[in-house]
Protein backbone atom coordinates (compact mmCIF):
# COMPACT_ATOMS: atom_id res chain seq x y z
CA UNK A 1 0.00 0.00 0.00
CA UNK A 2 1.22 3.47 -0.89
CA UNK A 3 2.09 5.43 2.22
CA UNK A 4 0.81 8.95 2.76
CA UNK A 5 3.17 11.39 1.05
CA UNK A 6 3.46 13.29 4.34
CA UNK A 7 5.32 10.34 5.78
CA UNK A 8 7.59 9.54 2.86
CA UNK A 9 8.51 12.93 1.48
CA UNK A 10 10.49 15.80 3.00
CA UNK A 11 8.61 18.27 5.11
CA UNK A 12 8.41 21.91 4.10
CA UNK A 13 10.74 24.32 5.85
CA UNK A 14 8.12 27.01 5.73
CA UNK A 15 8.11 29.51 8.56
CA UNK A 16 4.69 30.28 9.91
CA UNK A 17 3.84 33.95 10.10
CA UNK A 18 0.99 35.18 12.24
CA UNK A 19 -0.18 38.70 12.89
CA UNK A 20 -0.59 40.20 16.30
CA UNK A 21 -4.08 41.53 16.85
CA UNK A 22 -4.22 45.12 15.74
CA UNK A 23 -0.74 45.02 14.25
CA UNK A 24 0.45 44.89 10.69
CA UNK A 25 3.76 43.41 11.72
CA UNK A 26 4.44 39.74 11.08
CA UNK A 27 5.79 37.67 13.94
CA UNK A 28 8.01 34.71 13.19
CA UNK A 29 6.75 31.74 15.15
CA UNK A 30 8.16 28.52 13.83
CA UNK A 31 10.67 26.44 12.06
CA UNK A 32 14.26 27.65 11.58
CA UNK A 33 15.71 25.97 8.53
CA UNK A 34 19.33 25.62 7.55
CA UNK A 35 18.48 26.80 4.03
CA UNK A 36 15.26 27.88 2.31
CA UNK A 37 15.86 25.51 -0.61
CA UNK A 38 16.49 22.33 1.35
CA UNK A 39 14.21 19.99 3.22
CA UNK A 40 15.05 20.28 6.93
CA UNK A 41 13.63 17.93 9.49
CA UNK A 42 12.46 18.26 13.07
CA UNK A 43 15.03 17.30 15.72
CA UNK A 44 15.49 13.55 15.86
CA UNK A 45 16.31 11.29 18.77
CA UNK A 46 19.79 9.82 18.19
CA UNK A 47 19.46 6.35 16.69
CA UNK A 48 21.55 3.57 18.16
CA UNK A 49 24.26 2.35 15.78
CA UNK A 50 25.38 -1.23 16.39
CA UNK A 51 27.14 -1.71 13.06
CA UNK A 52 29.53 0.29 10.89
CA UNK A 53 30.40 -0.37 7.26
CA UNK A 54 33.59 0.42 5.37
CA UNK A 55 33.21 0.07 1.59
CA UNK A 56 36.00 -1.47 -0.47
CA UNK A 57 35.83 1.67 -2.64
CA UNK A 58 35.30 4.91 -0.76
CA UNK A 59 33.42 6.34 -3.73
CA UNK A 60 30.91 3.49 -3.72
CA UNK A 61 31.49 3.10 -7.47
CA UNK A 62 32.90 -0.03 -9.12
CA UNK A 63 33.59 -1.41 -12.59
CA UNK A 64 31.99 -4.55 -13.95
CA UNK A 65 34.08 -7.51 -12.81
CA UNK A 66 35.27 -5.90 -9.58
CA UNK A 67 34.33 -7.21 -6.16
CA UNK A 68 31.83 -4.97 -4.42
CA UNK A 69 32.07 -5.19 -0.67
CA UNK A 70 32.08 -3.80 2.85
CA UNK A 71 33.97 -4.57 6.05
CA UNK A 72 31.42 -4.75 8.87
CA UNK A 73 32.47 -3.97 12.44
CA UNK A 74 30.55 -3.46 15.67
CA UNK A 75 29.99 -0.02 16.98
CA UNK A 76 29.86 2.41 18.39
CA UNK A 77 27.30 0.53 20.52
CA UNK A 78 28.02 -3.20 21.06
CA UNK A 79 25.59 -5.32 19.02
CA UNK A 80 22.65 -6.81 20.87
CA UNK A 81 21.08 -8.46 17.81
CA UNK A 82 22.04 -11.16 15.34
CA UNK A 83 21.94 -9.93 11.75
CA UNK A 84 21.27 -11.45 8.35
CA UNK A 85 21.91 -9.79 5.01
CA UNK A 86 20.60 -9.95 1.45
CA UNK A 87 22.33 -8.49 -1.60
CA UNK A 88 19.95 -7.34 -4.32
CA UNK A 89 20.60 -5.91 -7.77
CA UNK A 90 18.69 -2.65 -8.13
CA UNK A 91 16.96 -3.54 -4.85
CA UNK A 92 14.86 -6.08 -6.75
CA UNK A 93 16.77 -9.22 -7.75
CA UNK A 94 18.22 -11.23 -4.86
CA UNK A 95 21.80 -12.27 -5.61
CA UNK A 96 23.26 -13.54 -2.35
CA UNK A 97 22.43 -13.81 1.32
CA UNK A 98 24.10 -14.72 4.59
CA UNK A 99 24.47 -13.95 8.28
CA UNK A 100 26.97 -11.70 10.01
CA UNK A 101 29.57 -13.32 12.24
CA UNK A 102 31.32 -10.67 14.32
CA UNK A 103 32.96 -13.12 16.73
CA UNK A 104 36.42 -12.31 15.36
CA UNK A 105 35.80 -8.57 15.53
CA UNK A 106 34.52 -7.99 12.01
CA UNK A 107 32.98 -9.65 8.98
CA UNK A 108 32.55 -8.82 5.33
CA UNK A 109 29.75 -8.67 2.80
CA UNK A 110 30.85 -8.92 -0.80
CA UNK A 111 29.90 -10.00 -4.29
CA UNK A 112 31.57 -9.90 -7.67
CA UNK A 113 29.80 -7.49 -10.00
CA UNK A 114 28.77 -8.85 -13.37
CA UNK A 115 26.72 -6.09 -15.00
CA UNK A 116 25.94 -2.37 -14.73
CA UNK A 117 23.44 -1.48 -12.03
CA UNK A 118 23.01 -0.60 -8.39
CA UNK A 119 23.80 -2.98 -5.56
CA UNK A 120 21.57 -2.72 -2.49
CA UNK A 121 22.27 -4.70 0.67
CA UNK A 122 19.65 -5.02 3.39
CA UNK A 123 21.09 -5.97 6.79
CA UNK A 124 18.36 -6.75 9.29
CA UNK A 125 18.18 -8.16 12.80
CA UNK A 126 16.53 -11.56 13.14
CA UNK A 127 17.01 -12.33 16.84
CA UNK A 128 18.25 -10.81 20.07
CA UNK A 129 21.62 -12.14 21.12
CA UNK A 130 20.46 -12.99 24.62
CA UNK A 131 17.78 -15.24 23.14
CA UNK A 132 20.51 -17.12 21.26
CA UNK A 133 22.68 -17.69 24.31
CA UNK A 134 23.11 -21.40 24.92
CA UNK A 135 20.99 -22.36 21.92
CA UNK A 136 22.21 -24.78 19.29
CA UNK A 137 21.22 -25.06 15.66
CA UNK A 138 18.43 -27.47 16.50
CA UNK A 139 16.68 -25.32 19.07
CA UNK A 140 17.59 -21.76 18.07
CA UNK A 141 14.64 -19.40 18.44
CA UNK A 142 12.30 -18.65 15.60
CA UNK A 143 13.29 -15.41 13.86
CA UNK A 144 11.16 -12.46 14.93
CA UNK A 145 9.90 -9.65 12.76
CA UNK A 146 11.06 -6.14 13.55
CA UNK A 147 7.62 -5.26 14.88
CA UNK A 148 7.41 -8.32 17.12
CA UNK A 149 10.88 -7.87 18.57
CA UNK A 150 10.84 -4.10 18.93
CA UNK A 151 14.21 -3.74 17.22
CA UNK A 152 15.71 -0.25 17.29
CA UNK A 153 18.65 1.45 15.65
CA UNK A 154 19.83 1.10 12.07
CA UNK A 155 21.04 3.58 9.48
CA UNK A 156 17.96 3.96 7.25
CA UNK A 157 16.21 6.57 9.39
CA UNK A 158 13.44 4.23 10.49
CA UNK A 159 14.80 3.25 13.92
CA UNK A 160 13.68 -0.36 13.41
CA UNK A 161 17.09 -2.03 13.43
CA UNK A 162 17.42 -2.06 9.64
CA UNK A 163 20.74 -1.19 7.99
CA UNK A 164 21.42 -0.78 4.30
CA UNK A 165 24.47 -0.13 2.15
CA UNK A 166 24.64 0.57 -1.55
CA UNK A 167 27.07 0.67 -4.43
CA UNK A 168 27.05 1.51 -8.12
CA UNK A 169 28.50 -0.77 -10.77
CA UNK A 170 29.40 1.03 -14.02
CA UNK A 171 26.46 3.39 -13.41
CA UNK A 172 27.00 5.43 -16.57
CA UNK A 173 26.21 2.26 -18.51
CA UNK A 174 22.74 1.76 -16.98
CA UNK A 175 20.29 1.98 -19.87
CA UNK A 176 16.55 2.26 -20.36
CA UNK A 177 14.51 -0.57 -18.93
CA UNK A 178 11.61 0.21 -21.28
CA UNK A 179 11.63 1.81 -24.74
CA UNK A 180 10.45 5.41 -25.04
CA UNK A 181 6.93 5.56 -26.55
CA UNK A 182 7.07 6.27 -30.28
CA UNK A 183 4.46 9.04 -29.96
CA UNK A 184 5.94 10.62 -26.82
CA UNK A 185 7.03 13.84 -28.53
CA UNK A 186 3.82 14.08 -30.54
CA UNK A 187 1.69 13.71 -27.44
CA UNK A 188 3.45 16.48 -25.55
CA UNK A 189 3.74 18.80 -28.54
CA UNK A 190 -0.02 18.55 -29.00
CA UNK A 191 -0.62 19.42 -25.35
CA UNK A 192 1.69 22.44 -25.49
CA UNK A 193 -0.04 23.59 -28.68
CA UNK A 194 -3.44 23.35 -26.98
CA UNK A 195 -2.19 25.28 -23.98
CA UNK A 196 -0.61 27.95 -26.17
CA UNK A 197 -4.10 28.87 -27.40
CA UNK A 198 -5.12 29.83 -23.86
CA UNK A 199 -4.15 33.36 -22.71
CA UNK A 200 -2.00 33.35 -19.59
CA UNK A 201 -4.20 35.94 -17.87
CA UNK A 202 -1.78 36.47 -14.99
CA UNK A 203 -3.33 37.65 -11.72
CA UNK A 204 -0.92 39.00 -9.09
CA UNK A 205 -1.84 39.64 -5.47
CA UNK A 206 0.75 41.44 -3.33
CA UNK A 207 1.79 39.69 -0.11
CA UNK A 208 3.40 41.43 2.85
CA UNK A 209 6.88 40.22 3.78
CA UNK A 210 9.30 41.14 6.53
CA UNK A 211 12.27 40.68 4.18
CA UNK A 212 13.46 44.18 3.30
CA UNK A 213 13.73 45.47 -0.26
CA UNK A 214 11.77 42.57 -1.76
CA UNK A 215 8.42 42.54 -3.52
CA UNK A 216 6.39 39.35 -3.00
CA UNK A 217 3.14 38.33 -4.71
CA UNK A 218 0.88 35.36 -5.23
CA UNK A 219 0.34 34.52 -8.88
CA UNK A 220 -2.48 32.67 -10.63
CA UNK A 221 -2.24 31.74 -14.31
CA UNK A 222 -4.69 30.10 -16.69
CA UNK A 223 -3.42 26.75 -17.98
CA UNK A 224 -4.93 23.92 -19.99
CA UNK A 225 -7.48 22.27 -17.71
CA UNK A 226 -6.48 24.08 -14.50
CA UNK A 227 -4.78 27.10 -12.98
CA UNK A 228 -1.12 27.44 -12.01
CA UNK A 229 -0.40 29.04 -8.64
CA UNK A 230 2.61 30.06 -6.62
CA UNK A 231 4.70 32.89 -5.27
CA UNK A 232 6.79 35.33 -7.27
CA UNK A 233 9.43 37.45 -5.56
CA UNK A 234 12.04 39.90 -6.84
CA UNK A 235 14.26 42.71 -5.57
CA UNK A 236 12.26 45.88 -5.06
CA UNK A 237 14.29 47.99 -7.45
CA UNK A 238 14.64 48.75 -11.12
CA UNK A 239 16.52 46.16 -13.12
CA UNK A 240 16.45 42.79 -14.80
CA UNK A 241 17.22 39.67 -12.80
CA UNK A 242 18.20 36.05 -13.38
CA UNK A 243 15.29 33.71 -12.68
CA UNK A 244 14.93 30.53 -10.68
CA UNK A 245 11.85 28.31 -10.82
CA UNK A 246 11.38 26.20 -7.70
CA UNK A 247 9.35 22.99 -8.15
CA UNK A 248 7.85 21.19 -5.17
CA UNK A 249 8.31 17.80 -3.56
CA UNK A 250 5.35 15.44 -3.07
CA UNK A 251 2.51 16.16 -0.73
CA UNK A 252 -0.10 18.86 -0.17
CA UNK A 253 1.05 21.82 1.91
CA UNK A 254 1.52 25.59 2.00
CA UNK A 255 4.63 26.91 0.27
CA UNK A 256 7.51 28.75 1.89
CA UNK A 257 6.78 32.38 1.05
CA UNK A 258 9.54 33.78 3.25
CA UNK A 259 12.13 31.48 1.72
CA UNK A 260 11.21 32.90 -1.68
CA UNK A 261 11.64 36.44 -0.41
CA UNK A 262 15.01 35.57 1.12
CA UNK A 263 16.23 34.15 -2.19
CA UNK A 264 14.96 37.21 -4.04
CA UNK A 265 16.91 39.43 -1.66
CA UNK A 266 20.06 37.86 -3.10
CA UNK A 267 19.24 39.17 -6.57
CA UNK A 268 16.92 36.50 -8.01
CA UNK A 269 13.57 36.67 -9.71
CA UNK A 270 11.95 33.71 -7.95
CA UNK A 271 8.90 31.72 -9.00
CA UNK A 272 7.87 29.03 -6.51
CA UNK A 273 5.29 26.77 -8.14
CA UNK A 274 2.60 24.92 -6.23
CA UNK A 275 2.26 21.38 -7.58
CA UNK A 276 -1.52 21.65 -7.28
CA UNK A 277 -4.36 23.86 -8.45
CA UNK A 278 -4.67 25.73 -5.15
CA UNK A 279 -3.48 28.87 -3.42
CA UNK A 280 0.15 28.48 -2.34
CA UNK A 281 -0.78 29.67 1.17
CA UNK A 282 -3.41 26.94 1.52
CA UNK A 283 -2.19 23.85 3.35
CA UNK A 284 -4.81 21.55 1.81
CA UNK A 285 -6.89 23.16 -0.94
CA UNK A 286 -9.19 20.15 -1.01
CA UNK A 287 -6.52 18.17 -2.88
CA UNK A 288 -6.79 14.39 -2.32
CA UNK A 289 -3.80 12.97 -0.45
CA UNK A 290 -3.63 10.12 -2.96
CA UNK A 291 -3.53 12.50 -5.93
CA UNK A 292 -0.72 10.51 -7.58
CA UNK A 293 -3.17 7.64 -8.20
CA UNK A 294 -5.76 9.79 -9.99
CA UNK A 295 -6.08 8.87 -13.66
CA UNK A 296 -2.92 6.79 -13.57
CA UNK A 297 -4.26 4.36 -16.20
CA UNK A 298 -4.97 7.03 -18.84
CA UNK A 299 -2.48 9.63 -20.09
CA UNK A 300 -5.35 12.05 -20.79
CA UNK A 301 -6.58 11.85 -17.19
CA UNK A 302 -3.37 11.46 -15.20
CA UNK A 303 -3.00 13.97 -12.37
CA UNK A 304 0.54 14.57 -13.60
CA UNK A 305 -0.68 15.82 -16.99
CA UNK A 306 -2.09 19.04 -15.57
CA UNK A 307 0.75 19.31 -13.06
CA UNK A 308 3.33 19.24 -15.84
CA UNK A 309 1.31 21.65 -17.99
CA UNK A 310 1.05 24.07 -15.06
CA UNK A 311 4.82 23.99 -14.71
CA UNK A 312 5.15 24.82 -18.40
CA UNK A 313 2.63 27.64 -18.07
CA UNK A 314 4.73 29.21 -15.30
CA UNK A 315 7.67 29.21 -17.70
CA UNK A 316 5.43 30.90 -20.31
CA UNK A 317 4.63 33.58 -17.79
CA UNK A 318 8.25 34.09 -16.78
CA UNK A 319 9.20 34.73 -20.39
CA UNK A 320 6.76 37.68 -20.48
CA UNK A 321 8.09 39.43 -17.39
CA UNK A 322 10.03 42.63 -18.11
CA UNK A 323 12.19 42.15 -14.99
CA UNK A 324 13.66 38.85 -16.24
CA UNK A 325 17.20 39.28 -17.56
CA UNK A 326 16.32 37.47 -20.80
CA UNK A 327 18.95 34.77 -20.50
CA UNK A 328 19.03 32.95 -17.14
CA UNK A 329 16.45 30.39 -15.99
CA UNK A 330 17.40 27.80 -13.38
CA UNK A 331 15.09 24.91 -12.48
CA UNK A 332 15.48 23.35 -9.06
CA UNK A 333 13.69 20.98 -6.72
CA UNK A 334 13.95 17.84 -4.65
CA UNK A 335 12.15 14.52 -4.93
CA UNK A 336 8.94 15.21 -6.92
CA UNK A 337 10.29 18.75 -7.41
CA UNK A 338 13.34 17.19 -9.04
CA UNK A 339 11.01 15.09 -11.15
CA UNK A 340 9.19 18.21 -12.35
CA UNK A 341 12.48 20.03 -12.94
CA UNK A 342 13.85 17.30 -15.22
CA UNK A 343 10.51 17.09 -16.98
CA UNK A 344 10.31 20.83 -17.65
CA UNK A 345 13.92 20.98 -18.80
CA UNK A 346 13.10 18.31 -21.38
CA UNK A 347 9.66 19.58 -22.30
CA UNK A 348 10.88 23.17 -22.80
CA UNK A 349 14.63 22.86 -23.43
CA UNK A 350 15.09 26.04 -25.41
CA UNK A 351 15.25 28.50 -22.51
CA UNK A 352 16.69 26.61 -19.54
CA UNK A 353 20.15 27.60 -18.24
CA UNK A 354 20.71 24.98 -15.55
CA UNK A 355 18.89 22.18 -13.72
CA UNK A 356 19.75 21.51 -10.07
CA UNK A 357 17.96 18.54 -8.51
CA UNK A 358 18.27 16.44 -5.38
CA UNK A 359 16.99 12.85 -5.21
CA UNK A 360 14.61 13.38 -8.14
CA UNK A 361 11.61 11.04 -8.18
CA UNK A 362 9.58 9.73 -11.11
CA UNK A 363 12.33 7.87 -12.98
CA UNK A 364 12.18 4.34 -14.36
CA UNK A 365 8.51 3.92 -13.49
CA UNK A 366 8.36 0.55 -15.29
CA UNK A 367 11.41 -0.73 -13.42
CA UNK A 368 9.46 -3.33 -11.43
CA UNK A 369 8.81 -5.16 -14.69
CA UNK A 370 12.51 -5.35 -15.50
CA UNK A 371 14.39 -6.29 -12.35
CA UNK A 372 14.58 -2.79 -10.85
CA UNK A 373 12.70 -1.54 -7.82
CA UNK A 374 10.65 1.47 -8.85
CA UNK A 375 9.93 4.32 -6.47
CA UNK A 376 7.57 7.26 -6.17
CA UNK A 377 4.90 7.69 -7.56
CA UNK A 378 4.76 3.91 -6.93
CA UNK A 379 2.40 3.15 -9.78
CA UNK A 380 1.01 -0.39 -9.86
CA UNK A 381 3.26 -2.58 -11.98
CA UNK A 382 0.65 -5.33 -12.39
CA UNK A 383 -1.67 -3.05 -14.39
CA UNK A 384 -0.57 -2.80 -18.02
CA UNK A 385 -2.56 0.41 -18.61
CA UNK A 386 -0.93 2.08 -15.61
CA UNK A 387 2.54 1.06 -16.76
CA UNK A 388 1.91 2.33 -20.29
CA UNK A 389 0.53 5.63 -18.97
CA UNK A 390 3.51 6.06 -16.65
CA UNK A 391 5.92 6.22 -19.58
CA UNK A 392 4.48 9.57 -20.67
CA UNK A 393 5.35 11.13 -17.29
CA UNK A 394 8.65 9.34 -16.60
CA UNK A 395 11.68 11.62 -16.38
CA UNK A 396 13.83 9.16 -18.34
CA UNK A 397 11.73 9.91 -21.42
CA UNK A 398 12.15 13.68 -21.09
CA UNK A 399 15.87 13.47 -20.36
CA UNK A 400 17.11 12.99 -23.92
CA UNK A 401 15.63 16.39 -24.82
CA UNK A 402 17.47 18.31 -22.06
CA UNK A 403 20.05 20.79 -23.33
CA UNK A 404 20.99 22.59 -20.12
CA UNK A 405 23.74 21.40 -17.77
CA UNK A 406 22.39 19.29 -14.92
CA UNK A 407 23.49 18.65 -11.34
CA UNK A 408 21.77 15.70 -9.68
CA UNK A 409 22.26 14.10 -6.29
CA UNK A 410 21.17 10.57 -5.46
CA UNK A 411 21.21 8.44 -2.34
CA UNK A 412 22.66 4.98 -2.83
CA UNK A 413 20.21 3.41 -0.38
CA UNK A 414 17.25 5.58 -1.39
CA UNK A 415 14.04 3.53 -1.66
CA UNK A 416 11.76 6.45 -2.60
CA UNK A 417 13.85 7.81 -5.48
CA UNK A 418 15.93 4.72 -6.32
CA UNK A 419 19.37 5.61 -7.68
CA UNK A 420 19.16 3.17 -10.61
CA UNK A 421 16.34 5.26 -12.06
CA UNK A 422 18.20 8.53 -11.52
CA UNK A 423 21.30 7.18 -13.26
CA UNK A 424 19.07 5.95 -16.09
CA UNK A 425 17.64 9.43 -16.59
CA UNK A 426 21.04 11.11 -16.40
CA UNK A 427 22.46 8.68 -18.92
CA UNK A 428 19.87 9.83 -21.47
CA UNK A 429 20.96 13.47 -21.19
CA UNK A 430 23.27 14.24 -24.12
CA UNK A 431 24.92 17.28 -22.55
CA UNK A 432 26.98 18.05 -19.49
CA UNK A 433 25.90 16.72 -16.12
CA UNK A 434 27.34 16.55 -12.64
CA UNK A 435 26.46 13.56 -10.51
CA UNK A 436 26.56 13.77 -6.75
CA UNK A 437 26.50 10.27 -5.22
CA UNK A 438 25.59 10.20 -1.53
CA UNK A 439 26.51 6.65 -0.73
CA UNK A 440 25.11 6.50 2.82
CA UNK A 441 21.89 8.39 2.18
CA UNK A 442 18.31 7.17 2.11
CA UNK A 443 15.69 9.67 0.95
CA UNK A 444 16.33 13.11 2.40
CA UNK A 445 13.34 13.03 4.74
CA UNK A 446 14.65 9.81 6.32
CA UNK A 447 18.36 10.58 6.63
CA UNK A 448 18.59 14.36 6.14
CA UNK A 449 22.02 14.65 7.75
CA UNK A 450 23.48 12.28 5.14
CA UNK A 451 21.98 14.11 2.19
CA UNK A 452 23.11 17.66 2.92
CA UNK A 453 25.78 17.63 0.24
CA UNK A 454 23.16 18.10 -2.47
CA UNK A 455 21.39 21.21 -1.15
CA UNK A 456 24.81 22.61 -0.25
CA UNK A 457 25.99 22.12 -3.83
CA UNK A 458 22.73 23.61 -5.11
CA UNK A 459 23.29 26.75 -3.06
CA UNK A 460 26.87 26.98 -4.25
CA UNK A 461 25.83 26.85 -7.91
CA UNK A 462 22.98 29.31 -7.42
CA UNK A 463 25.34 31.75 -5.72
CA UNK A 464 27.72 31.42 -8.67
CA UNK A 465 25.02 32.02 -11.28
CA UNK A 466 23.39 35.01 -9.56
CA UNK A 467 26.78 36.74 -9.54
CA UNK A 468 27.11 36.29 -13.30
CA UNK A 469 29.09 33.04 -13.28
CA UNK A 470 28.49 30.02 -15.47
CA UNK A 471 27.69 26.59 -14.13
CA UNK A 472 30.11 24.09 -15.63
CA UNK A 473 29.39 20.60 -14.26
CA UNK A 474 32.26 18.96 -12.42
CA UNK A 475 33.13 15.48 -13.57
CA UNK A 476 34.14 13.71 -10.39
CA UNK A 477 36.49 10.79 -10.87
CA UNK A 478 35.62 7.93 -8.55
CA UNK A 479 38.00 7.47 -5.66
CA UNK A 480 39.16 3.88 -5.70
Amino acid sequence: MMRDERNIMPRDDRRILRRRPGSGRAVLLAIVAFAPWCFPQPPQTPIVQQLTFEPYHASGIYDVGETVGWIVTPGPVPPTYAYKWTIRRNNAVALKEGKLDLSSGNDKIEIKSDQPGMIYVAIEPYAKLDSLAGANAADSPKPETNAEAGYVGGNTGRNNGLYAVGAAVAPTMIGLSTPRPADFDTFWESKLAEQAKIPIHAELTPVETDVPDVELSVFALDALGSKAHGYVAHPNKEGKFPAVIQLQYAGVYALNARGNAMRASQGWLVLNVDSHDKLPSDASGGIPRNYQTIGNNDREKSYFLNMYLRDSRVLDYLLTRPDWDGKTIVLTGGSMGGQQSLMLAGLRPEKITAVLVCVPAGADTNGDLHGRKAGYPNWTSTDADVMNTALYFDTVNFASRIKAPVMAGMGFIDTISPPAGIWTALNQIPGAKETLPMIESEHDNLTPQKGRACPARTREILDLIVKGGEFKPSVVKPEQ
